[in-house]
């Protein structure tokens, strides 16, 4: 795995153990975003919001999120809600494709 194909796959930092979990998860990373997708395709939601709605852990969905804002798939609605630790986080949707 090479880090410039970040974000098409996970990222990870010239570290072992960062690495190893980057190729871990890769093989998941399009069905995660692909579910990602369709939370915030029915309703705007946080990275918080959407591992609870999927019964996931926050940190194999926050990362989808990063990915999918930096391929142009999502944006931030503008919008902000407090998530887990009590701070305020973004909220999310599908980017509009102009027409």
């Amino acid at each position: 795995m090479d880090l410039f194909d970040y974000p098409n796959q996970p990222g990870f930092k010239e570290q072992e153990t960062s690495r190893a979990a980057a190729e871990a998860i890769a093989p998941r990373t399009p069905r995660l975003r692909a579910a990602c997708l369709r939370v915030i395709a029915r309703q705007p939601a946080t990275p918080d919001e959407v591992a609870d709605e999927l019964g996931l852990s926050i940190l194999s969905i926050r990362p989808r999120f990063t990915e999918l804002a930096r391929t142009g798939r999502i944006t931030d609605t503008g919008l902000r809600r407090p998530n887990q630790s009590g701070r305020m986080a973004k909220v999310w949707c599908i980017k509009e494709t102009a027409q």
